[in-house]
């Protein structure tokens, strides 16, 4: 499971994205799961992250998902028309 930080805005995500990439590869696992249950602090930067980490996934064979979405964050990917391409884990 990749576990995305408390803060992520703007200034953030390209650390973020690198260290959830690093996390994708050492994961054995078919399926990817992104935590986002300790977001308190974010911006739109989150969704380029998601869509970042989603498309490493597909890239190698693996499924992604979303677990623990806060609604602030389920609300812009909808008004950004990316929702389905960030489903809810299992």
């Amino acid at each position: 499971m990749l576990v995305l930080p408390a803060e992520l805005t703007h200034d953030d995500a390209v650390a973020c994205c690198r260290m959830l990439a690093q996390g994708l590869q050492s994961q054995p696992e078919p399926a990817v799961i992104a935590d986002a249950g300790s977001l308190s602090k974010f911006d739109s930067s989150v969704l380029a992250v998601l869509l970042e980490c989603r498309r490493e996934a597909l890239a190698v064979g693996k499924t992604f998902s979303v677990s623990r979405m806060p609604p602030k964050l389920r609300e812009l990917a909808a008004l950004y028309g990316v929702a389905e391409l960030l489903p809810a884990a299992p």
